[in-house]
């Protein structure tokens, strides 16, 4: 399989702990797939509901084809998730009992066809979220520590 990353929700990395992540595909048009083949496609405040047995990807934001002309649609249009209804039953069902979000992590290219990676989120707190940029700056100073001593 020839995969392709398309674009990354860093923000989602950063407000959530991802527990799980799952593969759907989406419903899209073709001028938005020309679009975000262009690169014109955001996630950052994006999220996805669960209706009816269906999973909707909201927030997201794909920008009008140049070309497209009449064809082009509303950029922050609601688009349908694809993934199998037990897969859906059950994502919906950690949601609604255990307080978790669905999250687009990343969106990428799996052969010719557009794929989301929809995470399970849980929400961190502030303390959290210093906590992992602690970390994040240690293991830092200990690869620039790492580096000097190997150089000299």
């Amino acid at each position: 399989m020839n995969t392709k990353t398309i674009t990354e929700n860093r923000q989602a990395r950063h407000e959530y702990f991802i527990l799980e992540s799952y593969e759907a595909g989406i419903e899209l048009f073709g001028t938005e797939v020309k679009s975000i083949r262009a690169g014109g496609v955001n996630l950052k405040d994006s999220w996805i509901s669960v209706e009816n047995g269906e999973m909707f990807i909201r927030g997201m934001h794909i920008a009008p084809y140049e070309k497209g002309n009449i064809f082009n649609r509303d950029p922050y249009r609601i688009r349908r998730l694809l993934m199998h209804k037990k897969e859906i039953m059950k994502l919906y069902g950690q949601v609604k009992q255990g307080g978790y979000t669905l999250i687009p992590i990343s969106m990428y290219f799996k052969d010719s066809r557009v794929k989301v990676q929809v995470g399970l989120c849980k929400g961190k707190q502030l303390h959290d979220k210093r906590e992992s940029a602690a970390k994040r700056a240690a293991e830092r100073e200990i690869d620039r520590a790492i580096k000097e001593r190997n150089k000299g």
